[in-house]
């Protein structure tokens, strides 16, 4: 009892220690060290001649077929050493039917016997819910070479492999092949102790080992049936049963009080930080930042809390309530008239396209009202060039050509070149006649599953890119590194999400982008944001890797002691 809830406190602190310490009561119960023997017990020995003295018995009243011989077990096959009237054997020695459900898809109707696959079993349990159904007579036929019943237990074979599930339901239902169905004799062995060990670490490592396949993973019948497994006396199966359910009990106990103290610290977090952001003078700013400050070090325990507060951050950035306003900047108001003076000057130089007009701001458009000196543009209005790369995929080209980058090549903190393609010189130059990212441009992952993903050019040289990426180029009145805040905050990203188009990809549309409202602040407001957003954010990573250490100690602490097991 003490040799495992000495370990309850490490695991508790470990992102996967309550995972670990289930994993680690199942190892010890398969090793014997769970329960204390009793030299009183009948031993494994006697329980096997029992057990093949009742099959003979079945094969000569044609209830089972008689199987083919097992291999012997060899010495280096034995994974460790066993307690005293435990014995090393054959799954298929203890077995009096391995067999799998129906190969053929059976026909399905709206109502009648359950078809079980699978997903009825995924969550470790026999579940009816969501199953499909087949005819009375198509389970009766089905049930002559596999029939499922209670105390049986059904294995998942392809797909999740390695799920072992006791039937504890006295009720007709048949199986897929993707279930396997292994039967034996209740007298002798324990069916709950079977699926204990079939779900501990050492079996769950010869599932694995005996999956066969690549795309859709088989984990094939003569391997289950050569699985090498202790076996107990018998009632030293039951009180490792009583045992395990006992400490899985506990186990779910302090998994449920871990998930509500973390539910309940996350839901605090939002609490207190809902008031930050919509605090409606100064005073009320004050008072709830102060309580985030007094609570700090509880609230913030957790990663989940952290990254929330980065958001946060963000966003009253975009608000003019992280940095004080000072009446001496140059408002945004005359900024936007230089954006605007400078716009006309390169277009005339040829060297920027004219925009087509941008719609006025609705007032219902407005989020939030801003501080003095500052304005709401759309970012149309701030840009001297939005538009995106190309929209036929070239071919690849020889290495030392030009970078062809794509959304996977868009990362938080630059461009990944680890899988970087080429593209030819003369398509290249197409591309870049169109779309010619320069250093310092703000780059815009624009289509796919990584849509928002922002970054700031940092290559020296010429490259060109798809379309799932935007450009963004800015002119001087606006700083890249402001601009990047503002597109990372949650303003930016429930705005530009609203009407996305697509189903399977989503996909944000360039007028989309243009048409977007920025919180625009006086250019020496913007620096001033940067450089305190910057600051909060190095916090920020330093308190997130104090929590990752922590957890990491805590969990190769458990590893540790998982492996001397």
């Amino acid at each position: 009892m003490d040799r495992i809830e000495r370990y309850f406190d490490i695991a508790i602190k470990s992102p996967d220690g309550i995972k670990k310490l289930r994993e680690m009561i199942l190892s010890l119960a398969m090793q014997g060290k769970l329960v204390p023997q009793d030299p009183s017990d009948p031993p494994a020995s006697e329980l096997l001649k029992e057990i093949e003295v009742e099959k003979k018995k079945l094969i000569k009243e044609g209830k089972i077929k008689k199987q083919d011989p097992l291999p012997p077990i060899k010495p280096e096959e034995v994974p460790y050493a066993l307690p005293a009237g435990w014995e090393w054997v054959r799954l298929g020695t203890v077995c009096t039917l391995i067999t799998d459900g129906t190969h053929l898809t059976p026909k399905y109707i709206e109502r009648g016997i359950p078809f079980i696959s699978v997903k009825n079993l995924s969550s470790g349990e026999l579940s009816f819910e969501d199953t499909k159904f087949i005819s009375l007579d198509e389970h009766v036929e089905l049930s002559k070479r596999c029939k499922p019943e209670q105390n049986d237990i059904l294995l998942t074979k392809i797909g999740t492999t390695g799920i072992a599930v006791t039937v504890n339901a006295d009720k007709e239902f048949s199986i897929f092949v993707s279930v396997a169905l292994l039967k034996f004799i209740n007298q002798k062995v324990y069916p709950y102790f079977l699926e204990n060990l079939i779900n501990s670490p050492l079996v769950r490592k010869y599932s694995k080992d005996g999956t066969e396949g690549v795309g859709n993973k088989n984990l094939v019948l003569r391997k289950i049936r050569d699985f090498i497994i202790p076996l107990p006396p018998l009632a030293e199966q039951k009180r490792i049963v009583a045992r395990v359910d006992a400490l899985m009990a506990l186990c779910d106990k302090l998994e449920a009080e871990r998930d509500a103290r973390n539910a309940k610290r996350v839901a605090v977090q939002k609490t207190a930080l809902d008031r930050l952001l919509a605090a409606p003078d100064e005073a009320a700013f004050v008072s709830a930042w102060e309580f985030i400050a007094r609570n700090f070090a509880d609230l913030y325990s957790v990663p989940e809390n952290v990254a929330e507060l980065k958001k946060a951050i963000l966003q009253l950035a975009v608000m003019g309530k992280l940095v004080p306003q000072d009446s001496g900047d140059q408002p945004a108001s005359e900024l936007l008239k230089e954006i605007e003076a400078e716009k006309k000057k390169l277009i005339k130089a040829g060297k920027i396209k004219k925009q087509e007009p941008l719609p006025p701001i609705k007032p219902e458009e407005v989020p939030y009202a801003l501080p003095t000196g500052w304005e709401w543009v759309r970012l149309g209005e701030i840009s001297n060039k939005i538009t995106d790369g190309t929209h036929h995929s070239p071919p690849n080209a020889d290495v030392g050509q030009y970078k062809y980058i794509t959304a996977k090549n868009i990362k938080n903190d630059g461009i990944d070149l680890s899988s970087i393609t080429f593209v030819t010189e003369d398509v290249h130059r197409e591309i870049y006649n169109r779309c010619n990212p320069e250093k310092g441009d703000i780059l815009y992952i624009k289509d796919g599953a990584t849509t928002g993903v922002v970054t700031i050019n940092d290559l020296e040289e010429e490259f060109s890119m798809l379309s799932s990426v935007a450009l963004i180029k800015l002119p001087q009145g606006v700083l890249h590194t402001f601009l990047i805040k503002v597109m990372r905050s949650p303003l930016f990203y429930e705005s530009i999400r609203n009407d996305m188009s697509g189903v399977a990809i989503t996909r944000v549309t360039l007028s989309k982008i243009y048409s977007v409202l920025i919180p625009l602040p006086p250019l020496a407001e913007q620096k001033r944001i940067v450089a305190k957003v910057d600051a909060i954010m190095t916090l920020c990573d330093a308190l997130e890797q104090q929590l990752k250490d922590a957890t990491d100690k805590q969990t190769a602490l458990l590893n540790a002691v998982v492996a001397a097991m």
